[in-house]
C-alpha cells in the first residue's frame, strides 16, 4: 500500500437503508449479503433486485459491492448456489467473499471471471496458506483474527500479489475465526450457516457442587459472569501501523448493527485514515477520533491479537455499554432557508441541545432546538412520536443523511 493509495474502508450493510448510510458516510466499499448463503442470516440482507439496485446505487458513487457466500455449504446447495453465483456476476459486483473450497471451484467454473475474496472463516494464519489460496485464483484473503499485523507483515512480503483485508473494528466471536457451535447446540441455530445466536454474549451462571450434592453459584460480580463475551475490537490508533504490514482493506463489522452505530464508526474511521494520509502518525494525538467510538453502543474495547499475544480480551464486566450518545433524528432533506425535515429516531424536545453527526464540515456542531413543526404544520414542543416526520429550524446548513444525536 503506498501513500498514493489509501487504505480501502470497507463496511457492513444489513439493508439497503445501512448501505446508503456506510456510502454517504465514507466507505470505500460495502459487503453485504443475499437471502441466502450469507453468515448473518438474521439481519434484513438483500434480494436479487436489491442486490442490482445497491450495484447500481453503490458504482454511481464510486464504491464497491462485496457479496458474501460464506456459509459452510452441503451438498444439496450447489445447483442453487450455480445459479447464484452466475446472478451475480451478470449483477456487475466486485467480489463474492467464499469460505467453502467446493464453492470457489463451483464459482470459477460458473462465472470465471468473478473475482474471489477468501472469507475469515477459511481460518488462514500463515503465508502458506495464503500462498496456496493465491494459486487457487483467490484475488484477496480475509485473513484470521487470530493473528498478529507481524505475522501480516510477512504474509505481504512473501505473496507480494495477494491482497490482504483484515477485521480493524466490531464484535469478536469467542471462537476460533467464528467457526462456533454454541447457537446450534442450544437453539438449533448454525452459525456456521448464517443464524448466529450469539450465545457468547449470554449470561452463564457458574455452580459449584459441595460434597454434601448441594450446588453453590460462583459469580463474577453482582451483574453476572461473561466468561465467553468478548471484548469489541477497536484499531483507530494504530491505522498506520495496519498500512505498514501490508492490509490494503480496513474491515468494520457490524451487518447487524443498528445505522447510527454503522455512521458513527464509519465516519470516524474516515476522518482517521484521511488524517494519517495527511500528517501521518500524529493524527493518534486527536483523541476525537477514539471518543467518537464511545458515542455508539459497544463493549470494552481491546486490540485483540494484532499487537501481538493479549490475555486480556473477554469483557468480565457486562453485556454492551449503549455508549454516552442517543441517536434523536436522521435528516432526511437538505436545509432550505433555514429549515430541515428529520425523521424522530428517539425522544427529544424543544430547548435541547443536539449535536451533528455528518462526514462534512457540520461534524459535531451543535444547536438548540428553538422550533419544530409536524408535515401538518403543527407546533411541535416535545418529539416523542417514534419515526414522526418534523421540519426543525437551525442556522447551520444540514445534508439530507446527517444524523442529530445527544449527550447522555
Amino acid at each position: 500500500m503506498t501513500k498514493d493509495k489509501k487504505i480501502e474502508l470497507l463496511a457492513p450493510a444489513g439493508n439497503f437503508l445501512k448501505l446508503k448510510t456506510a456510502v454517504y458516510f465514507g466507505a470505500d466499499a460495502v459487503y453485504l449479503g443475499g437471502k441466502d448463503f450469507s453468515l448473518r442470516a438474521l439481519s434484513d440482507n438483500f434480494t436479487d433486485e436489491e442486490i442490482v439496485e445497491a450495484v447500481k446505487f453503490a458504482h454511481g458513487k464510486n464504491v464497491k459491492i462485496y457479496v458474501t457466500v460464506n456459509i459452510f455449504a452441503r451438498n444439496y446447495d450447489f445447483d442453487k448456489l450455480a445459479e447464484y453465483f452466475k446472478f451475480l456476476y451478470s449483477a456487475g459486483i466486485d467480489a463474492v467473499l467464499i469460505t467453502d473450497p467446493g464453492l470457489i471451484l463451483l464459482c470459477k467454473e460458473v462465472a470465471p471471471k468473478l473475482k474471489i475474496h477468501l472469507s475469515t472463516q477459511a481460518n488462514t494464519l500463515n503465508k502458506y496458506a495464503v500462498k496456496f489460496w493465491e494459486e487457487q485464483g483467490v484475488e484477496r484473503v480475509v485473513v484470521a483474527r487470530e493473528i498478529s499485523l507481524k505475522e501480516i507483515k510477512e504474509i505481504s512480503v512473501f505473496c507480494p500479489n495477494m491482497q490482504i483485508e483484515a477485521f480493524a473494528h466490531g464484535a469478536m466471536c469467542i471462537s476460533y475465526s467464528g467457526r462456533c457451535l454454541l447457537s446450534n447446540y442450544f437453539n438449533g441455530r448454525d452459525a456456521n450457516r448464517g443464524e448466529c445466536v450469539q450465545a457468547c454474549r449470554w449470561n452463564y451462571e457458574i455452580r459449584e457442587k459441595s460434597k454434601d450434592g448441594d450446588f453453590f453459584p460462583i459469580e463474577q460480580d453482582e451483574r453476572g459472569t461473561y466468561l465467553l463475551n468478548s471484548k469489541d475490537l477497536n484499531m483507530i490508533s494504530h491505522i498506520g501501523d495496519m498500512v505498514s504490514s501490508g492490509v490494503v482493506s480496513l474491515k468494520i463489522e457490524g451487518r447487524m448493527k443498528s445505522e447510527y452505530y454503522l455512521a458513527t464508526v464509519i465516519n470516524a474511521y474516515r476522518r482517521a485514515i484521511d488524517e494519517y494520509y495527511k500528517i501521518g502518525d500524529k493524527y493518534c494525538e486527536n483523541t476525537m477520533f477514539y471518543d467518537e467510538l464511545l458515542k455508539t453502543n459497544h463493549r470494552a474495547f481491546t486490540t485483540a491479537y494484532m499487537l501481538g499475544d493479549n490475555f486480556e480480551t473477554v469483557n468480565y464486566e457486562n453485556s454492551q455499554s449503549d455508549g454516552n450518545a442517543k441517536f434523536c433524528a436522521l435528516v432526511l432533506s437538505d436545509s432550505v432557508d433555514g429549515t430541515f425535515m428529520a425523521e424522530m429516531r428517539n425522544r427529544f424536545k424543544e430547548g435541547d441541545e443536539l449535536e451533528i453527526l455528518s462526514p462534512g464540515g457540520n461534524f459535531n456542531k451543535k444547536f438548540v432546538v428553538s422550533s419544530m413543526k409536524d408535515e401538518d404544520g403543527n407546533i411541535v414542543h416535545d418529539a416523542k412520536i417514534v419515526q414522526q416526520k418534523l421540519y426543525i429550524k437551525c442556522d447551520l446548513n444540514l445534508k439530507a443523511g446527517d444524523i442529530l444525536r445527544k449527550q447522555k
